[in-house]
């Protein structure tokens, strides 16, 4: 087999940096990627809490002045991951979300910031680190979007690049004026290359300029060629259908082991299903709710949005309560939302249980803990916390979008699809369709039969990043083939 070298560009990465699912495939991906003999490099920024990893580790280039102040790139590595890391102070030593400032608005010069890095990776793509020279450029969402620009304004022999697109909702778009501080020329500001609706967007960049396109589900992949789906991007992306593809992301079955974890209360595995139970007692002491084993514990762990689909799921709770079920949530974001569930906890105490804020402890002890795990997203590229619910033995309970759509197998589906029920899918994603799935969950709950069978399901699912890293090796040496 070929050895193919990639270099990942990315604005977070666990367990380093984290704000979303993009830091867990980040740090995941270049580890699964090494049995499929690709040697993977990530560059990020040199955020605080990197450069405190980082620290005293090669120095393998400086910069006097790099978009404004002095820089370096730093070679180093962490926990299995290979690292160049872009130490520029100015741009990123700052505290705090990556991207926003304590106030909790983007920081003004993103642009300026975000550039850097993709300028960076294009300088690696051309040889800047001897060491190190890629056959392949993969850039991550919007931050990375202008590394496959660089490259092909560049007009120089350079490496295949790929763009992946973890979420179309987040395009990187600035002022046209910016063209003129990142070293861009004036002609890239045209409907073929940066211009978007009188701006510039860093994504739609990637997807214009990369050689390959690839996003987070197959079903995402066919919804972002719609003109709702692909907000704003819908037609570009029709035009390159030819180059876009849908590779699932797993997760990290080390990190996300209920036979292993030290995080919960009660380790077990498909055959001790029972011992869920006290995993379930600790986590309704924790988010203070009566003591029952008999009434279903749906948990929710979500950035609290509309996206996500939470205000649906409040309109529910009715239902939730006319049940007998009980809710625990973790999560954060939009302040109305946070408001709203707050109450509902105050108003129904022992029955509903909220925690805001993001606890990583709490997530793991959630999916060990719930009997269902509700993800009521209006999209979802792909979605990670269902697949920690697989893999321990909460049911999914989701609205059939993206890789919601494509990771789980809903229960009244399952002899049509030759493939074993792992939980319960709505549409349309509505809080009627959502109550009534609750209300079918609830009766499949009460079958203990029937729902050890969807849990053990679930547990037997392949989750990991095995055969999807292979999918990334695939396309990285077709991109090879094609340019030999």
């Amino acid at each position: 087999m070929t050895p193919v070298r990639v270099l990942a560009v990315a604005s977070e990465v666990y367990p380093i940096v984290k704000t979303g699912g993009l830091a867990d495939v980040a740090g995941a991906l270049p580890v699964a990627l090494k049995a499929h003999d690709v040697e993977m490099r990530t560059l990020m920024p040199g955020y605080p809490d990197v450069m405190r990893i980082v620290a005293g580790t090669q120095e393998i280039w400086r910069w006097p002045n790099y978009f404004g102040g002095p820089g370096r790139l730093l070679a180093g590595s962490y926990d299995g991951l290979d690292l160049f890391v872009l130490d520029v102070p100015h741009l990123y030593a700052r505290p705090g979300n990556p991207y926003v400032t304590p106030d909790g608005v983007d920081w003004p010069d993103n642009g300026l910031r975000f550039a850097a890095l993709s300028r960076v990776a294009a300088d690696i793509g051309h040889g800047l680190v001897p060491a190190f020279v890629p056959d392949v450029v993969h850039a991550h969402d919007w931050q990375a979007g202008l590394a496959p620009a660089y490259l092909h304004y560049d007009n120089r022999p350079r490496p295949a690049t790929v763009m992946t697109i973890h979420n179309m909702a987040y395009q990187g778009k600035f002022a046209r004026e910016l063209i003129g501080s990142i070293g861009l020329p004036w002609g890239s500001f045209n409907v073929h290359g940066l211009e978007y609706f009188g701006g510039i967007s860093f994504l739609k960049a990637g997807l214009q300029f990369a050689d390959r396109i690839t996003t987070v589900s197959p079903t995402y992949a066919r919804e972002i060629q719609s003109d709702e789906g692909g907000m704003g991007l819908g037609g570009l992306l029709r035009e390159r259908a030819h180059v876009l593809s849908g590779i699932l992301n797993g997760i990290d079955i080390s990190v996300w082991n209920p036979q292993a974890d030290p995080h919960i209360a009660y380790r077990y595995g498909a055959d001790e299903l029972t011992f869920r139970a006290a995993n379930k007692a600790v986590l309704q002491q924790q988010f203070n709710l009566d003591s029952s084993d008999e009434a279903p514990l749906l948990g929710v762990i979500s950035r609290l949005s509309w996206q996500k689909g939470l205000d649906l799921l409040l309109e529910t709770i009715p239902t939730i309560l006319g049940e007998g079920m009980q809710l625990a949530l973790l999560g954060s974001g939009d302040r109305d939302l946070q408001d709203r569930y707050q109450a509902a906890a105050r108003a129904n105490p022992g029955r509903i249980g909220v925690v805001i804020g993001y606890d990583e402890i709490l997530a793991h002890l959630l999916q060990a803990g719930s009997d269902a795990l509700i993800v009521p997203s209006r999209f979802e590229p792909c979605g990670l916390t269902q697949l920690c619910a697989l893999r321990y033995g909460a049911v999914p309970i989701v609205s059939r979008v993206g890789g919601l759509e494509d990771t789980i197998v809903d229960i009244g589906e399952a002899d049509a699809s030759g493939r074993d029920a792992t939980g319960f899918k709505f549409a349309p994603v509505t809080a009627e369709a959502l109550a009534g799935t609750l209300r079918k969950a609830n009766t499949a709950f009460h079958d203990k039969q029937t729902w050890r069978r969807l849990q053990r399901n679930g547990l037997a699912t392949d989750v990991s990043w095995r055969n999807r890293a292979g999918d990334y090796a695939a396309l990285y040496r077709s991109l090879m083939t094609e340019r030999a």
